[in-house]
């Protein structure tokens, strides 16, 4: 079998003021509840080991408070963890200085948010086309590589629109276009859908899996609903 994409071991994310101290309370049995009623430190993930095949749909799920959103801000490090270890590509993630972590969100991983997390005061194309823009690419070259995925996701005639003037389906393909249009191998994809109305819901799902067909992303897809997991994911 061949190496994983992404490879998380032992990892352990615990809040509060002695994080560190807490978790060998946690590592001698105290649970959580326990911990936070005894030590006041929130246990947000516990020896949590996955392996993530490259080109695949990593569905992780679970019930709201479970860590599902926890655990996928540790593999962009926008949370640092309190022990463990996250490696993409057989490199350590949590070794890259602040220079290496900066070039490794804005190359290597994307992210689609819940509430699609648009910037109102910019244009659809200029939202898809920010991750370039802030990269420095030719502002021609990075508004045809935006118009690219704008067409993609089904919103030719949107481009000079605002978010408020989009349903919110059409905003989270605003986000998903902008996501691809990075050219990321990695999508973080944190509950993107769960605020859609259900048709709309099925609408972007199918355009997330033509997309991956096509594609072959890593995606890594957090939910709490079993329907949307089954549909999606090739492991959950």
């Amino acid at each position: 079998m061949s190496e994983p994409k992404i490879k998380i071991e032992a990892l352990y994310k615990i809040f509060g003021k002695s994080p560190k101290e807490a978790m060998e309370h946690v590592k001698n049995g105290v649970g959580k509840d326990e911990l936070l009623e005894k030590y006041n430190h929130v246990l947000g993930l516990k020896d949590i080991n996955l392996n993530i095949r490259e080109k695949s749909i990593q569905v992780v799920m679970g019930l709201s408070g479970s860590g599902k959103s926890t655990l996928i801000r540790h593999i962009n490090r926008l949370i640092e963890p309190t022990s463990g270890k996250i490696t993409v590509d057989r490199m350590d993630v949590m070794a890259y200085d602040k220079i290496a972590l900066r070039n490794f969100r804005r190359q290597k991983t994307a992210m689609v948010f819940q509430r699609f997390a648009l910037m109102p005061h910019m244009t659809v194309i200029k939202n898809v086309s920010l991750g370039l823009d802030m990269q420095g690419i030719d502002p021609k070259e990075s508004e045809k590589r935006a118009m690219h995925w704008v067409k993609k996701v089904g919103l030719s005639g949107y481009e000079e629109k605002y978010p408020q003037h989009l349903s919110g389906g059409m905003q989270q393909r605003v986000g998903l276009a902008r996501a691809l249009t990075n050219d990321s191998d990695i999508l973080l994809m944190d509950e993107p859908f769960s605020a859609l109305d259900p048709l709309i819901r099925k609408d972007v799902q199918e355009i997330l899996l033509e997309l991956q067909s096509e594609l072959n992303k890593t995606v890594v897809f957090i939910t709490h609903d079993l329907d949307e997991a089954l549909k999606l994911g090739d492991r959950i």
